[in-house]
């Protein structure tokens, strides 16, 4: 017995796209009678039958979004979900996530699920994994099936489509100028996200404020592993000069505050700190935390509006230029800062 098949196997056998060996097995009239017959040559011996109920999808309009995104218990990706949510709603459209754990291969899976169903348009935020690999070959191909996908937060210059980002660069520039106004010399960045694009960014911006400013120190600890991270850190504040720290993520600034108080080291008189996305626990932790605010419900709601238009073409522009849109962030001052 022959195995059973998709159409996505088969568009790979033969080195085609997924467009164009369903149009194929249509006898659409766009493609040539050579790829039709190699077509239903091979799907003849698969013995291929087209998934009736993707077929009935497929042949309109479903009002469905896919979204994918790197974690679920992140709570900016939490908040940017209520925002794609929020306006998907306004529309109609319902919304169907996946979370990939940072790994590429779910993302490739979980994309393939997404393009071969319910969805119109996908909204995506890059792996940590796809990112560090740089293989995006997976969003792509998406193109030439013309699924209209927006990136937002971890994107790629490599991939054309619509992106919604955030200003990393300026972002971080922003944090440490306030350690450095409040009489910080002595920074110390802590980031578990160094290998990320916005994590670059947000590296280069901290660096740019403090090459600037006579007399201070920056210093970064990339955290890969939680306990051997927290053992780095409580070592160097033991051991050098610290007065500042900036987290560039929730984990990093978890980790900040508990080490410093577990030194015994007062916040903010000692050792100030900030961190990125105003989180629950930056505003309810003792003292709370100076935040820089990603606004990432607006940044999730930007992303879904941007894809709609995509979609619905008639509604828009109808231009094949992609768009990037830069959300501008915010500085919540609070009381772990001088």
């Amino acid at each position: 017995m022959k195995k059973k098949v998709t159409l996505k196997q088969l568009a790979k056998e033969l080195n085609l796209s997924i467009s164009t060996v369903s149009k194929s097995l249509k006898n659409d009239p766009e493609i040539s009678r050579k790829t039709i017959v190699r077509v239903r040559e091979l799907a003849k011996f698969y013995n291929y039958k087209p998934n009736a109920l993707a077929v009935s999808l497929k042949s309109s309009k479903t009002k469905t979004i896919g979204v994918l995104l790197p974690e679920i218990l992140n709570n900016f990706f939490a908040t940017a979900l209520f925002g794609i949510q929020q306006e998907a709603a306004k529309e109609g459209y319902k919304i169907v996530t996946c979370f990939t754990n940072e790994s590429y291969q779910k993302e490739v899976d979980y994309l393939e699920t997404l393009t071969y169903s319910s969805v119109d348009g996908i909204i995506l935020a890059l792996s940590q994994e796809t990112q560090i690999k740089n293989k995006v070959s997976h969003i792509t191909e998406l193109a030439q099936d013309n699924i209209p996908v927006v990136l937002f937060d971890r994107v790629s210059d490599t991939i054309q489509c619509d992106k919604v980002i955030i200003d990393d660069y300026d972002a971080s520039k922003k944090a440490v100028s306030h350690l450095l106004d409040s009489g910080c010399k002595h920074i110390l960045v802590i980031s578990t996200i160094h290998e990320l694009s916005v994590g670059k960014l947000r590296a280069e911006g901290a660096q740019k404020v403090v090459t600037a400013y006579t007399g201070a120190t920056l210093s970064t600890i990339e955290v890969t592993q939680e306990d051997e991270g927290a053992k780095e850190i409580t070592a160097f504040l033991k051991n050098h000069k610290v007065d500042g720290i900036l987290g560039f993520d929730e984990l990093s600034v978890a980790l900040a505050i508990h080490i410093v108080n577990a030194i015994g080291k007062k916040i903010p008189e000692e050792i100030a700190i900030i961190g990125f996305s105003d989180s629950t626990l930056s505003r309810y932790s003792s003292p709370k935390i100076t935040t820089i605010s990603q606004h990432a419900e607006e940044l999730g709601s930007m992303a879904t509006a941007l894809l709609l238009k995509r979609m619905n073409p008639d509604t828009s522009e109808n231009t094949p230029n992609f768009t990037t849109k830069v959300v501008k962030t915010s500085l919540l001052k609070r009381a772990s800062t001088r």
